[in-house]
């Protein structure tokens, strides 16, 4: 383990700051650095998949923090935007990646529909960091962005419990692991559902000031620190435990801290331990791309990655102007949007288990998703210039 966090960090403290030079980006700089450790290059590091689950929590606090900056009212003033721009990306994205795998793929209706689903979504990750990175994430653009993540991260919801009634395996061979309330009837998950999340806005509101009184109290830094980790943690654990979004919990609990007095010690607390899991994520990223898979299938790929791009930039093109987001804007918000994202690889596992995608299509998709997320900041750039 020490040698995997000196490789991770090495890599890091040489490639990031050499991109911040060339005025790549960290994000880019992040993902360079794990090409050159991965199996495909330098062979440093092996698999992935598991330091991956463990470094997207780096997204998890990364929308703590975000929430902990949106107070409620200026929430509630987005919701236009989170629903209908939002609900209206997901849709169309889906239903045009769907019929290019149909049709154009010839890809069963189920696998179909599921690669839809998982390549709608977007990289949260990447986005809001390339984006707060520039300056760009107040902007009209910016908001509007944020807006659409944070619909496609309550739409992984309902995503989760579809995949079961997608799969080609017999209901009596689906284990579902993802949930403790599986098993459970629909009304009784929806009823647990809105009692966690209830619960979170309700002790964010009245119990949580007084346990940072106290803590406060003690004048250490290091138990403040500790009790802002366990607070994350522990509404990730609960909502994971019940088939939600870690990354929607956490958003609320900091959306109902934001008011708190705590507010600025929870944000500089938290900081640090978001950047490095959000770097470690990145990289992990960046060594996931298998170039021997790119080698063998190296124009069917190209082509898959451009109209993935294409795809859901001209979606979100024509929605911008739908919704009136100003032309130089429009191009901004298209660019940012138009890569697969992380939730992606949360679906393709399930899929996998759920056997509604082969080995091959997922390792595909995996591949896909992962250069769409290295080519995002590239084209940011190109914006900016």
């Amino acid at each position: 383990m020490l040698l995997l966090a000196l490789i991770y960090l090495t890599a890091a403290l040489v490639a990031v700051p050499l991109a911040k030079r060339l005025g790549l980006g960290s994000v880019l700089g992040y993902l360079i650095a794990g090409i050159l450790i991965g199996p495909y290059a330098l062979s440093l590091v092996g698999d992935q998949t598991e330091i991956m689950h463990f470094a997207e929590f780096g997204v998890v606090m990364m929308l703590f923090l975000i929430g902990l900056e949106l107070q409620p009212s200026r929430l509630w003033t987005l919701r236009h935007s989170i629903v209908g721009l939002g609900g209206l990306q997901v849709l169309l994205s889906t239903a045009a990646i769907f019929s290019v795998a149909y049709f154009a793929l010839q890809l069963a209706w189920q696998t179909s529909l599921t690669v839809g689903l998982m390549l709608a979504l977007s990289s949260t990750a990447i986005v809001v960091q390339s984006l707060e990175e520039k300056g760009w994430l107040r902007l009209d653009a910016g908001q509007n962005s944020f807006s659409v993540l944070l619909f496609q991260d309550i739409a992984v919801i309902p995503i989760l419990a579809l995949l079961p009634l997608l799969s080609f395996m017999p209901e009596s061979a689906i284990e579902s692991e993802h949930s403790l309330i599986s098993s459970w009837s629909a009304w009784e998950k929806v009823a647990v559902s809105v009692a966690a999340i209830a619960g979170i806005i309700v002790a964010g509101k009245y119990v949580s000031a007084p346990i940072f009184r106290y803590i406060a109290q003690t004048h250490m830094r290091e138990i403040f620190t500790a009790f802002a980790l366990f607070l994350v943690i522990a509404i990730a654990l609960l909502m994971q435990s019940i088939g939600l979004s870690p990354a929607l919990g956490t958003f609320l609990a900091g959306v109902v801290l934001a008011e708190s007095e705590f507010r600025h010690e929870l944000e500089a607390d938290i900081e640090p331990f978001k950047g490095l899991l959000l770097g470690l994520f990145f990289v992990t990223v960046g060594a996931s791309i298998n170039f021997t898979l790119l080698l063998d299938n190296s124009l069917l790929i190209v082509m898959l990655v451009v109209a993935l791009i294409a795809i859901k930039a001209l979606i979100l093109f024509a929605l911008g102007t739908l919704f009136s987001i100003n032309k130089r804007q429009r191009l901004l918000f298209a660019i940012a949007l138009a890569q697969g994202g992380e939730f992606a690889f949360v679906l393709l596992s399930l899929s996998r288990q759920l056997s509604i995608v082969s080995d091959n299509e997922a390792n595909l998709v995996t591949l896909v998703v992962a250069l769409s997320m290295v080519i995002t900041p590239l084209l940011l750039m190109l914006y900016d210039y």
